[in-house]
């Protein structure tokens, strides 16, 4: 299900693009091209570019690029069906759904949000303003909340009441149920699902609410903390407390801390970090994480030491390799919750978070410390334990780097460590993973090849007529001139192409330089392509080819490399000479 593809492209094709990025930077044109500075990272000198031709945008400081689309997802910190349909009310445009019920269910979740949201102002009020809250708004000030932080949060009082809230509302039964704020009782009447409690509402990352967590009072019966239950707008497995507040500091910090509770939250804030979030009442997730992925690539750990010490380690270690994330885990004081810290020792909070350990090294310390090490067995035993740890670690070269730790701290031979950790066999409880693969960085291309498709994009005269994908010996490059040659628009040959060419293509598309000589490179481009050609048939020639047909060949390549060293002032003149080089040769990679 999604949005119908056409709608999508009268989207993008009805946004102004400059007028989109200025309502957020001043643009100033230069030559074909829009510049100033860029929105995503603070600079002082502009590096950001648009195209506005082709509605596309590239940050030559911070490297994001995209279109319209991209840029509201990355700036909003938004999906992508929500930019869809941010921009088309800017546009005016109504959307249609490959699913003809998803509109439909779409507008009935936007209905039930709204009240949740009216839900989350009746709290907050009665907080507030009703003498019958005075109790939590003490308990509240004992915490260190004070009126700016219950403001911020929008904390709020459940009152001591069964159908208050619905009533308030004025919700049906179905409403009730489905927004997740109350249920039928036995009795077939309406009952609010919070009661006689301090409520911290959970807003999504876009900052609607879509539900509560409810602490009870000391002195309070029943649990401690009371979630929204699963619902039409609610799901504790793809909501993480706070990441409307905290979004845009974890995308500034590149790193986000997650915690356990919505007071955790609130302590890392109040001791100045204010990229937490929390899990609602429930174990991180693979939804968590791939929310959490579209704002930063470091995750670090603030549950109770314990309990993050007995993490399944193959799930963190999945969870680095399949979404590119570095886990670390704050050293936290044994019993300790970040919001009791925040208050008795800010300093060491934040301590916990700028010193953050690897996952595996945080298991490794918390395994070594608790051992004794006055004795050779004792040590040995310790030697043993950890290996177990670190032998559950999927990369070899990590592994050997902890086990000269672990010699080290154990005074123990490390040769013998590895032999250990090679043959698990001989050693009880060791288990060993094979190396994680590292993927090899590609290689660039000569900065000709992409004047040359600067030329393309702009569609310079015989520009397209000239070139071939002969004369792109770097794979990348030759890919992103196929896309150009056989799609309509520079749009449409970004999505055709694969995400690493698509991304250079966005940059040189973006790229400010209205001065290319287009004699000069494409002389400069082909006279290149001669001289490939030329080492390709001697090279044949050397292998037993027929000297006397492929000599007259070389010759008459060799003597257009001298003279294209100056630049052809006659397109025209290159044409012959660029065709017969495509056809004689054969696109040769660059090694």
């Amino acid at each position: 299900m999604g949005i119908v593809d056409e709608d999508v492209e009268r989207v993008r094709q009805s946004t102004d693009i400059v007028k989109l990025i200025t309502e957020h930077t001043q643009l100033k044109r230069v030559g074909r091209r829009w510049s100033g500075l860029c929105p995503f990272h603070n600079e002082k000198t502009p590096s950001f570019s648009v195209n506005s031709e082709e509605g596309l945008y590239h940050c030559f400081g911070c490297k994001k690029s995209g279109d319209a689309i991209s840029f509201v997802r990355e700036l909003q910190m938004l999906d992508f069906p929500s930019a869809i349909e941010h921009l088309a009310r800017m546009s005016n445009i109504t959307l249609r759904y490959t699913d003809a019920n998803e509109g439909a269910v779409r507008n009935r979740r936007k209905d039930l949000m709204g009240k949740v949201q009216q839900a989350a102002d009746f709290y907050h009020e009665y907080l507030l303003t009703s003498p019958d809250a005075g109790a939590a708004r003490g308990y509240l000030r004992q915490r260190g909340f004070d009126g700016e932080m219950v403001r911020q949060y929008k904390v709020g009082y459940a009152p001591d009441t069964w159908d208050q809230l619905s009533r308030r509302l004025k919700l049906s039964n179905k409403d009730l149920a489905d927004s997740g704020l109350g249920k039928m009782n036995s009795r077939n009447k309406q009952m609010d699902w919070q009661r006689n409690r301090i409520v911290f509402p959970v807003f999504d990352e876009r900052g609607d609410a879509v539900g509560f967590g409810g602490r009870i009072l000391p002195g309070g019966e029943g649990a401690k903390y009371i979630n929204s239950q699963e619902c039409v707008v609610y799901s504790k497995s793809r909501v993480l407390y706070g990441l409307n507040w905290a979004k845009e500091h974890i995308v500034a910090t590149n790193t986000a801390v997650i915690c356990e509770g919505y007071t955790d939250v609130t302590g890392f804030a109040r001791a100045g970090i204010n990229s937490a979030v929390a899990t609602c009442g429930t174990a991180l997730t693979d939804d968590h994480l791939k929310l959490l992925k579209r704002f930063t690539n470091r995750i670090v750990l603030a549950f109770d030491a314990d309990d993050a010490g007995k993490a399944a380690a193959e799930r963190v270690y999945e969870w680095e390799q399949k979404y590119e994330i570095e886990v670390l885990v704050a050293d936290l004081p044994t019993g300790v919750d970040p919001d009791d810290l925040s208050r008795s020792d800010p300093e060491r909070l934040v301590a916990s978070v700028t010193d953050a350990l690897s996952f595996l090294e945080f298991r490794l310390e918390r395994e070594l410390g608790r051992h004794q090490m006055d004795s050779i067995e004792h040590r040995a035993r310790a030697a043993e334990e950890a290996l177990v740890l670190v032998g559950e670690h999927p990369n070899v070269l990590v592994r050997d780097q902890y086990v000269m730790t672990i010699a080290d701290r154990c005074r123990m031979d490390p040769d013998r460590l590895r032999e250990m950790i090679r043959n698990p066999r001989k050693q009880r409880g060791v288990k060993v993973k094979e190396a994680a693969a590292v993927p090899m960085p590609q290689k660039g291309s000569d900065h000709v090849e992409d004047q040359a498709l600067r030329l393309l994009i702009d569609d310079e005269d015989g520009t397209t007529d000239l070139l071939s994908e002969f004369f792109f010996a770097a794979p990348m490059r030759r890919e992103i001139f196929e896309a150009l040659r056989d799609a309509p628009s520079v749009r449409e040959a970004v999505d055709m192409l694969g995400a690493d060419e698509g991304n250079l293509l966005i940059e040189l598309a973006a790229t400010t330089d209205d001065d290319l000589d287009a004699q000069a490179v494409l002389s400069r481009l082909v006279g290149r392509g001669a001289d490939r050609l030329a080492r390709d048939l001697e090279s044949e020639m050397r292998l037993g080819g027929n000297i006397e047909e492929l000599l007259p060949d070389v010759k008459y390549l060799r003597q257009w490399v001298i003279d294209l060293r100056e630049p052809s002032t006659d397109l025209n003149e290159l044409g012959p000479l660029a065709d017969w080089i495509a056809m004689r040769g054969a696109p040769t990679e660059i090694e």
